[in-house]
């Protein structure tokens, strides 16, 4: 019995063995080329620089939301990833792109909301807004706001955006002309958005 358990075991090491030097390279009798994957490399002694920390690897599809005719408009953006909350706000702040122009596109939000920044809390978002605005009662100050809030709540990670001055709330306008202190959705806006 204790025969067969040994060569049992003595079996089992060279077939491993066996199977291991199996999984090796085969030897060539004539050397070949070998074609390199893919570059660039880096040179010795280069610092590679890592992706910027605000995006995800992958395409992805960044909408924001811009004015035509005193309508918002949904505008979708290929990205070379999905971009933070803060970032897209950034690009919202930016404006329209010279193609996007080109359509019509023009945005609200220079007079009304010149410095903002976004901070998540969940799937609310708190925009904090700098600078004084601008005080003259602008009409478009509704399209600005809801240039805000439709573009934050087109991604899925959002679902309100809440409006701040110095950390307290600030009284935003809705479609129907309410003021609001409270966190805003796309409906507050439904009224104000072109049909597709």
């Amino acid at each position: 019995m204790r025969r067969a358990g040994r060569w049992r075991g003595v079996g089992g090491a060279l077939l491993v063995l066996g199977l291991l030097g199996g999984c090796g390279v085969s030897v060539e009798d004539t050397p070949r080329v070998v074609a390199p994957p893919p570059g660039p490399f880096p040179s010795p002694g280069v610092v590679v620089s890592t992706p910027s920390p605000t995006l995800t690897a992958g395409r992805a599809t960044e909408i924001l939301c811009f004015v035509r005719d005193d309508r918002l408009v949904r505008v979708e953006r290929r990205v070379d990833g999905t971009p933070t909350v803060d970032a897209q706000l950034q690009h919202l702040l930016a404006g329209p792109t010279a193609a996007e122009r080109d359509t019509g596109l023009t945005t609200a939000l220079p007079g009304a909301v010149p410095v903002a920044v976004a901070r998540p809390r969940g799937t609310e978002v708190d925009v904090d807004l700098g600078g004084a605005g601008d005080e003259t009662g602008r009409s478009d100050e509704v399209l600005a706001f809801g240039q805000i809030v439709c573009t934050l709540t087109a991604r899925s990670d959002v679902d309100t955006v809440g409006f701040f001055r110095g950390g307290a709330p600030l009284g935003v306008p809705r479609a129907d002309g309410s003021l609001s202190r409270r966190p805003l959705a796309a409906d507050d806006y439904a009224g104000l958005v072109a049909p597709r």
